[in-house]
């Protein structure tokens, strides 16, 4: 699940105008924060954004399918991310779009929780 420092910093530049976007390693791989919110991962040199019910459509409707892993009991599957499609990768604007909806539904995801239980709680309203 290794990650390219070229791959990572590609990434970064492409999703820079979200503005405040940290990219942070773990796991062999980096995860993708916004407002300290992770929206994003990548493993392989493969860029993964965080879906709903909402969002998934457009990424099946692309015929990507979910972050998956090898692990010593079989290979699994992490849902709540799914594969950026190239042709998504490959024009500016669209990234950007799509990005900026990964990071909504981070935000929406974070909303939901209790209140002591959100990343963004020490965040006042008027910042979002």
């Amino acid at each position: 699940m290794a990650v390219s420092r070229e791959y990572q910093d590609h990434v970064a530049e492409l999703l820079a105008p979200l503005g405040g976007i940290e990219t942070k390693r773990m796991f062999g791989g980096a995860g993708l924060f916004y407002r300290d919110l992770m929206f994003a991962l990548i493993a392989d040199d493969v860029l993964y954004f965080k879906v709903d019910d909402e969002t998934r459509p457009a990424f099946e409707a692309a015929g990507v399918g979910p972050f998956e892993y090898d692990t010593k009991n079989g290979r699994r599957s992490l849902a709540g991310y799914w594969r950026v499609p190239d042709e998504v990768l490959d024009d500016g604007d669209e990234i950007v779009a799509w990005g900026r909806r990964a990071a909504d539904v981070a935000l929406a995801a974070d909303a939901a929780k209790p209140q002591g239980k959100r990343k963004g709680a020490k965040r006042t309203s008027t910042e979002r």
